[in-house]
């Protein structure tokens, strides 16, 4: 029978999925997307500066991957379930502190920034990730893809929803942050009911197959994921893993800097703020599209080839940009399309591609170092694009960065081959 009959139909990995899905929706959609808008009504009852309401987004992003480290700890030490758990009550403490004590700047950056990155942190990417690589393997690609796409589906739901609720109650966003630390404690519910931390806790085997089933599984599979046990410290000395890294920080580097700056930009070029707004639609709509894009290809050809097509997106994305102009909108909205696509398609390839190369026990560790890396050197891009503006007066010369490091990302991709393990000697 072939492998794909043998799949257990009371198979948990699938309902996992779904759990992943929901736990990305309500941790990444509300507090992150939604408090994006949130933030925009506190505002005008907390007086500060735009370097200061800016910096608060900074420090998310830091916190979002500076203490993977300690999100892998909590992983391998408490389990996947707890580690859900801990995001959703950080989340929640976060929320609950905006709500009731906020009236200081210094404690929008401490509620935001701090508290509610570190519970993002701990709530979506890392033990996300962990939970697929843990539970598939012919089918990461694709598990992965459907898990991530609902962080852009959360940009369609959460932020134009917590609009309207502050639109319709005079913009109180005590009311706003407390619907977010609900939607939190929520999460930390199904987190606690429907994680599951590997098939061997539920007596399964990975994909649903078991060992005679893995087996048949056809050849291209196998020559996409590696077979051999690796350890962290094994795969740290191989080159791949620094290869991914600078693939890594491409992916990342000029998502950043479009979701700050992409609507100023197309404003300052003759965009309407309501057609800029549509754009920026349009780019986490071809987000979705671009996760499910990389998933199919994830399990046909070697991820790092994904990886190098979804940055070939930023560098025509980027292209575009450098021609924008107000009285023709499909170039605004093209452009959009390719950063959102480019960010989709190599979002699951980074998060799936060391799975595929170093295996199961090692993904958390170098997953988590891989985030924390990202984190400081990616996380400043929004800075890092104003002062450009601010000295050139013009969004040209980061465009130019973006391309110049994707063409880094994508050549050092190329020499990203799956490593082999080194033979032990008799």
């Amino acid at each position: 029978m072939p492998a794909t009959q043998t799949m257990s139909r009371s198979f948990y990995g699938w309902k996992l999925v779904g759990a992943l899905w929901a736990l990305e929706f309500l941790n990444m959609g509300f507090p992150f997307y939604g408090g994006a808008v949130i933030n925009t009504y506190m505002l005008r009852h907390i007086p500060m500066d735009r370097s200061t309401f800016g910096l608060g987004f900074t420090l998310l992003n830091v916190c979002i991957g500076l203490p993977s480290m300690l999100i892998v700890a909590s992983i391998l030490r408490w389990g996947l379930r707890a580690t859900f758990a801990i995001g959703s009550a950080l989340i929640c403490a976060g929320s609950l502190w905006l709500s009731l004590f906020a009236t200081q700047p210094w404690h929008y950056l401490l509620g935001f920034g701090v508290f509610i990155g570190t519970g993002v942190g701990f709530g979506t990417i890392v033990p996300l990730s962990t939970g697929i690589t843990r539970w598939f393997r012919r089918y990461r690609g694709r598990a992965m893809a459907i898990a991530f796409s609902a962080s852009g589906f959360a940009g369609f739901v959460g932020a134009p929803l917590l609009n309207h609720i502050l639109t319709a109650n005079g913009g109180n966003f005590q009311q706003g942050w407390q619907i977010v630390a609900g939607i939190a404690f929520l999460a930390g519910v199904v987190a606690w009911l429907f994680v599951k931390d590997s098939p061997d806790s539920m007596g399964q085997h990975i994909d649903g197959l078991d060992p005679e089933a893995l087996a048949a599984v056809p050849a291209l599979a196998t020559k996409l994921s590696t077979s051999h046990a690796w350890t962290a410290a094994e795969a740290y000395r191989t080159p791949a893993y620094w290869m991914i890294l600078l693939g890594a920080m491409a992916c990342q580097f000029p998502f950043f800097f479009f979701n700050a700056h992409a609507i100023l930009h197309m404003k300052g070029h003759g965009v309407s703020a309501a057609d800029a707004a549509w754009a920026m639609g349009t780019f986490t709509a071809s987000g979705i599209v671009g996760r499910f894009i990389g998933g199919w290809l994830l399990e046909r050809i070697a991820a790092q080839y994904v990886f190098i097509l979804g940055l070939t997106g930023y560098i025509v994305g980027s292209l575009l940009e450098l021609r924008i102009d107000g009285a023709r909108l499909g170039g605004a909205f093209a452009a959009a399309a390719c950063y959102g696509l480019a960010f989709g398609c190599s979002w699951v390839a980074l998060n799936t591609i060391t799975g595929n190369f170093y295996g199961i026990a090692a993904f958390p560790k170098l997953n988590g170092t891989m985030m924390i890396s990202t984190a400081f050197t990616c996380a400043p891009a929004g800075v890092i694009g104003g002062a450009l503006f601010d000295h050139y007066k013009s969004y040209t010369p980061t465009f130019e960065l973006n391309i110049a490091l994707c063409a880094i990302g994508m050549a050092a991709l190329l020499f990203a081959r799956m490593p082999a393990p080194k033979r032990i000697s008799a």
